[in-house]
Parts: structure tokens; sequence; C-alpha cells
């Protein structure tokens, strides 16, 4: 007789889509960090590893933005990619992932938020984001029409130094890789929202998309450094202050992960 399947408990959820944004939701979600189950965004490594690992050389130098509870940073070094260091801004969970991982010293995890990154300009050859910005993008209220919040959040992680910025420099994703460097984003969002994001000239990079997963497919976005967007990927990103509004229709997504912010915004 066959025996009854075990449930996975869920985590509890935040009141408002917003709370996916506060240090002090995930602080209390990641509480038992240290020795529950790995929980993975839009899909564990074995399901994106075919496009992943062609991305990546044993001796790059690995930053993983938003690490959480995911074992994806183990994951990368059990599959030959040792040099990994994992950012969250919830001291809570890098104290529970130092615990569980207390056996591979290689691996690094340190508190940051990744808007104001504390690394010198050129330290990694790789940085990797999985669902990371889709949670700082929770609460948006429109998919088509996002708010100057939301822009100026995404522009906070992404954007590399400019003479006229007010941030400092340390704090730029795009300052942190070397020339030639590569930035991955693992995400829910179509091209049709997240594009525009990411093909701004201002960064420096290029910007190729594919899609993996069976049933809901989620997308893997790379940009690399030191290279150019096509004329059509400018015109797109020239798009986010007034991008085109479409008639309103009906939400039916559906995913694997239960997450209510992912039914509300594909961002």
């Amino acid at each position: 007789m066959t025996a009854p399947a075990t449930l996975v408990a869920q985590p509890e959820l935040p009141k408002q889509n917003c709370g996916y944004r506060e240090v002090q939701y995930w602080d209390q979600r990641y509480q038992d960090a240290a020795d529950s189950d790995p929980y993975e965004w839009f899909g564990d490594f074995s399901s994106f590893r075919a496009l992943l690992e062609p991305e990546l050389r044993p001796e790059d130098r690995i930053l993983v933005l938003g690490c959480g509870n995911s074992a994806l940073s183990y994951e990368l070094f059990l599959g030959g990619f040792p040099d990994v260091t994992s950012v969250d801004y919830s001291s809570v969970v890098v104290a529970a992932m130092r615990t569980r991982y207390a056996h591979v010293p290689k691996l690094r995890w340190e508190t940051m938020d990744v808007r104001a990154l504390d690394f010198p300009s050129g330290s990694f050859n790789v940085v990797l984001e999985k669902g990371t910005l889709d949670a700082l993008l929770a609460g948006e209220q429109d998919p088509w029409t996002v708010s100057s919040e939301g822009i100026h959040t995404v522009d906070q992680v992404l954007s590399e130094v400019r003479e006229l910025r007010e941030r400092r420099a340390d704090q730029k994703v795009s300052r942190v890789l070397v020339t030639g460097g590569r930035f991955i984003s693992l995400t829910s969002a179509a091209p049709h929202f997240r594009t525009r994001h990411y093909a701004q000239a201002c960064y420096g990079w290029s910007l190729r998309h594919a899609t993996y997963g069976s049933g809901f497919h989620f997308h893997l976005y790379l940009m690399q450094k030191g290279k150019e967007l096509s004329v059509a990927q400018q015109a797109l990103g020239a798009q986010i202050l007034s991008p085109p509004r479409p008639p309103t229709s009906p939400c039916f997504l559906q995913d694997s992960d239960h997450e209510d912010f992912l039914s509300a915004i594909q961002l």
C-alpha cells in the first residue's frame, strides 16, 4: 500500500504584496531556515542548469543577490563553480545559511542590501539573481505602467555609476562586474515587462533572453558588460517612462510557487 504523500508546509505570506519588500517580513519568515528545506523561487537548479552552465566558467567569481534559503549557491559549488559569494539583507537567513553550509567553508555569506553593495569595483565575473527583483517590485499595481519608485528600485540595483548620480559608486551591480562579466536574472517576468528595465544603454551591456520550465515558463535574461544593446532593445528601453497600456484583461497566471504576488504582477 502506498504511503500518503507528505505535505510541505507553505511559508506564511505577507498581508499585502508590498510586504515582500520589507526585511522584517523575511527575518520572520526565515526564523527556522537553518533546519527547513530550501525554498526555490522559479525552479531549482536542475530546471535551468542547461541554460546557466554554458555561461559560467570554473574560475568565475560569482555573486548571488538575495540568496534567501535557496540551495542555488551550494548547487553551483557542487557543479564545479567553487567561488561563490551570497548576499541577503536578512541577517537571519544569512546566519542560517552559514550554519547549514558550515561544512563548505569556501562558500561565503554576507548580510548586504542589493541596492547598496559593499564590494570593490570589478570584484565578480558573474552576478546572479533569482526572484530578488520580483520581490522588490512586489506591490506594483499595474505591470504596464511601473511607478517611479519601482523604476528607481530596479535602477538602484542595476545601474553603473554616472557622474551625475548622487548614490555612491560602490552601490551598483554593473560596477562590481569586470568588463565582459555577466549579469543573469531568473524571473517570472516576460520580456514585454522586464526587457525595458534591462535595455538601458547607460548600464553598458548587451541583453539576451531564454525561457525554461515545463507548463508555465520562467525567464532567464543574460546581460554582458562591455557589449551593446540592439537598436530594437534600445527602443524598448526608451519606453520605460511611458510604456504602452493594453486593454484591461483578467490575469490567469498559473504557477507552482504558491506565492500571492506572482499572480498579481509580472515585472
